[in-house]
């Protein structure tokens, strides 16, 4: 996977060339704390020590000097470049770059990270991180994206006290960044491989409510359903218990709580879901906005919730006429729901699991129709610019596979729910990213622990129920490139999918456990 290892200079080498960089003017002098740690950064040797997937140095474009590196993002590869550096632990580091290309990503393994797209010219990119208690060596990386083809490097520095010793880091280094921002760490708390199910708290829907202690210990997460706004401009989010006259068995208040608490002793996570199909909630005001923020903390608080599930559905979101570009929104629905939910994740801290349950519609079809610059449906792709803004807060984002017409993939073809076909490449998307139609922007993927789909527990529960079989296909190939059926993943096997959502718990009871009993052991297996 790596064939491109070539033993790196001695340190004098590498502080000889740095110094000449910088005496060029070459290169921005940053705060003196030590020369470049990194040898040869501007590969002026014509060989490199960074470990490759596929590189090569070369003559043209540069940024300085003669050379530079050139690495290529295919369509299953992401031409990543690591380099391992020994450091001093309990220190700073600043590591920089000039990039050229579609989607260039620059970090340290277990630090920030950051991106640009910059095919016309060298961009300088730079980052920072402090290494760990007992750390002693670090590593850095460059990367493009799927199937964004050639990028290159010049010019590199890592400056900061210098290490004794070496190694080789053991991280990925598959940060998802956004210009300069944190993309963010899997959640510790959620369990791996999750199953993720909604309770009909508010309503029994037909199919008979359910005790919260009465939920089985196999579901990992319980969005309850639902919080609704007083108004669909209000922001002024509610929530109560099903009215016994609809729910004779539902609990007390008090019980309620009680059982949210044995919930989370077990290891489990009870998360507020705000919006359904009928809980249109449009933040059309900064007053609505803040009305939002205070409705909510007041739930999460008098219930002692992990977190908030978004499912807004219907016309909760959608585009003013040319707002298109998904990473600086400017219609006030998109721009007060971000800075509100900003607003949660910074009040919560690490311990808040933030999820988000869109429709194909609001999501993958952003491809082919963006709303912004549509004639047609004002709506389409309109969560884009949402988990785009909150890609470092995110947990987990589990699009609704279901209820969905055919939509385009990443293959050109069009997909129809109800079988592992859809499951795949609806979810394949949002791992290797897309083209936004329409714009000439890219749309670049999430973390693979950030990903899960959505699926109706049986076939009362929604259109596009899915035999356990053919989920169990999509899961095999999402997670391990096998049975994939024809399909091939742009975005690559992702064995640390997050896992499964269904609506709804209460439906898969109706059906006599279905979906649990059938995907809970697969998940464990895999």
């Amino acid at each position: 996977m790596r064939p491109l290892r070539i033993p790196r200079p001695r340190l004098l080498a590498s502080l000889l060339a740095a110094a000449a960089v910088v005496l060029a003017g070459a290169l921005t002098a940053s705060p003196a704390q030590a020369a470049n740690l990194l040898a040869d950064p501007g590969f002026e040797s014509g060989s490199t020590d960074w470990t490759c997937d596929a590189a090569q140095v070369v003559g043209s474009p540069v940024r300085s000097g003669t050379k530079a590196l050139q690495s290529t993002a295919g369509a299953s590869s992401i031409g990543k470049c690591t380099a391992s550096v020994p450091v001093q632990p309990n220190s700073s580091y600043t590591f920089s770059a000039w990039v050229r290309g579609s989607y260039v990503y620059l970090g340290a393994t277990g630090g920030g990270s950051t991106w640009t797209s910059s095919p016309g010219a060298y961009t300088q990119l730079t980052t920072a991180f402090t290494t760990g208690a007992t750390q002693t060596t670090a590593e850095v990386y460059v990367h493009g994206w799927y199937g964004q083809g050639d990028f290159w490097v010049d010019d590199a520095v890592l400056d900061g006290p210098p290490g004794e010793g070496g190694g080789d880091g053991d991280g990925d280094g598959d940060g998802d960044g956004d210009g300069g921002e944190d993309p963010g760490t899997p959640d510790p708390t959620l369990a791996d491989k999750a199953l993720i199910g909604y309770l009909h708290t508010s309503f029994a829907n037909g199919s008979g409510y359910i005790r919260l202690d009465d939920v089985p210990a196999a579901w990992d997460v319980v969005n309850l359903a639902f919080g609704e706004p007083t108004t669909p401009t209000s922001g002024d989010i509610r929530f109560s218990l099903c009215p016994a006259a609809e729910c004779p068995n539902v609990e007390t208040k008090a019980e309620f709580i009680a059982a949210i608490d044995r919930k989370q002793a077990e290891g489990k996570q009870v998360l507020l879901s705000i919006g359904g199909q009928n809980g249109q909630v449009q933040l059309t005001t900064t007053a609505a906005r803040d009305a939002f923020v205070s409705s909510v903390s007041a739930i999460i608080d008098e219930y002692g919730l992990d977190g908030l599930d978004v499912d807004l559905e219907g016309h909760s979101l959608y585009f003013n006429a040319g707002d298109s570009d998904f990473r600086n929104p400017t219609t006030p629905v998109i721009v007060n729901l971000i800075s509100a939910l900003k607003s949660l994740t910074a009040k919560y801290g690490d311990d808040f699991t933030l999820s988000m349950a869109p429709e194909t519609f609001f999501v993958q079809v952003g491809h082919q129709f963006y709303g912004g610059t549509s004639a047609g449906d004002n709506r389409t792709g309109s969560y884009l610019p949402v988990i785009h803004a909150l890609r470092a807060e995110l947990d987990v984002l589990h699009v609704q596979d279901y209820n969905s017409g055919p939509v385009m993939g990443l293959d050109g073809q069009y997909h129809n729910m109800g079988g592992a076909d859809f499951h795949i490449a609806m979810t394949d998307m949002l791992k290797a990213g897309f083209q936004v139609a329409n714009t000439g922007q890219f749309f670049p993927g999430l973390r693979e622990d950030q990903i899960a789909f959505g699926l109706p527990a049986a076939v009362s529960a929604g259109n596009g129920y899915t035999q356990p079989a053919q989920v169990h296909q999509a899961l095999d190939c999402l997670t391990s490139g096998a049975n994939c059926g024809g399909y091939t993943l742009r975005g690559g096997p992702s064995p640390d999918l997050r896992g499964l959502m269904t609506w709804s718990i209460n439906w898969d009871k109706y059906y006599g456990w279905e979906f649990m009993d059938s995907h809970r052991p697969y998940l464990d297996g895999l």
